[in-house]
């Protein structure tokens, strides 16, 4: 049965991309929403890798997932580190909160995990709702995206003293035309040789043209859109392997 970033996914994460594990994102979004009025929302917050050093920088953020487990585990490294914010179980093409925010962030690419066209425009007018007037819209994107049917890769993570989670990706789908791959991923934890538990997840990935994402975002009504290659604020993308961040403003 698949899942949906269940408890071992959400072990790998912590152990591959901790809490303060940055690209570059974290110091962008930390100067992009320095000094904003009002509060921030990540969608898609995980564990907490971006927003837990946000709150750590006073930037005043709550944060929305689709993952109990990783939500879980986000509660956990907040209170550990005497952190108090909000946290929302829900999907990012259809939730519904009271708040109004100044900003809406979704870092590292996740929006790209939304697998139809169709709930992708859903989800940026959920957005579009949700912001105040003058609020931003700032999402990365990339490109660099594996086209390889049938590709496998291995990953392993030790775990002391004497366990190890290993993650076997395989590429199963490739779709030219509505511009997605769709990976199998499956999550063993082992001990001392013995198979302890397996976790199956479906990860669809969708990407966009550099200018297509930009007319889309355009249609919904965003205004003022500014595209910024690898956390340089408005460098264009010279190679296709850029992380691009849009930004993008409700008036």
């Amino acid at each position: 049965m698949y899942s949906a970033y269940g408890p071992l996914c959400t072990k790998v994460y912590e152990l591959s991309k901790p809490v303060g594990y940055s690209t570059g994102d974290v110091e962008y979004y930390t100067e992009r929403l320095k000094g904003r009025k009002g509060k921030t929302l990540e969608v898609g917050c995980g564990s907490g890798r971006v927003l837990v050093p946000l709150l750590e920088s006073g930037i005043p953020i709550e944060g929305i997932d689709y993952s109990s487990s990783m939500l879980d585990s986000c509660r956990a490294e907040c209170h550990d580190r005497g952190l108090s914010t909000t946290l929302y179980l829900g999907d990012m093409g259809d939730f519904s909160l009271d708040e109004k925010y100044s900003d809406i962030i979704i870092p590292g690419g996740s929006f790209q995990l939304i697998e139809e066209r169709e709930k992708a425009v859903q989800a940026l007018r959920n957005f579009y709702d949700h912001l105040e007037s003058g609020g931003r819209l700032i999402l990365d994107l990339f490109l660099d995206i594996d086209l390889e049917l049938n590709k496998v890769s291995m990953r392993t993570w030790e775990i002391p003293p004497s366990e190890a989670i290993t993650l076997e990706t395989r590429i199963i789908e490739v779709d030219f035309l509505k511009q997605k791959t769709v990976s199998l991923l499956k999550y063993e934890q082992w001990s001392e040789g013995q198979l302890l538990q397996t976790e199956l997840q479906r990860f669809p990935l969708c990407w966009y043209g550099l200018h297509e994402f930009q007319l889309l975002l355009e249609s919904i009504g965003y205004k003022d859109v500014t595209i910024s290659a690898d956390y340089s604020y408005g460098t264009l993308p010279t190679h296709a392997g850029a992380m691009l961040t849009y930004e993008a403003i409700k008036y």
